[in-house]
């Protein structure tokens, strides 16, 4: 049980006393960072769908796209 709590205790004095923290201005821009990357992955994986994505249709509705595949599907009649 001591050693638990020395565990403890010296896990609370490094996170107090060892660790540097990030400023609120470098928090802000690391932040800005993550948000600018993820839409630059967002638009990636869309495009990237767009392009190779085929649309499944359901019943009697058409697809609403099906991508420049599905269009070359399309014009060899594969589908």
């Amino acid at each position: 049980m001591a050693n638990i709590i020395q565990y403890i205790e010296e896990s609370f004095n490094e996170l107090v006393h060892k660790v540097t923290w990030p400023t609120w201005q470098q928090l802000q821009s690391s932040a800005l960072v993550v948000l600018v990357a993820s839409v630059i992955f967002a638009l990636l994986i869309f495009v990237m769908d767009y392009i190779f994505g085929i649309n499944v249709t359901k019943g009697d509705n058409p697809p609403l796209w099906s991508g420049i595949l599905g269009f070359y599907y399309k014009l060899v009649g594969a589908i």
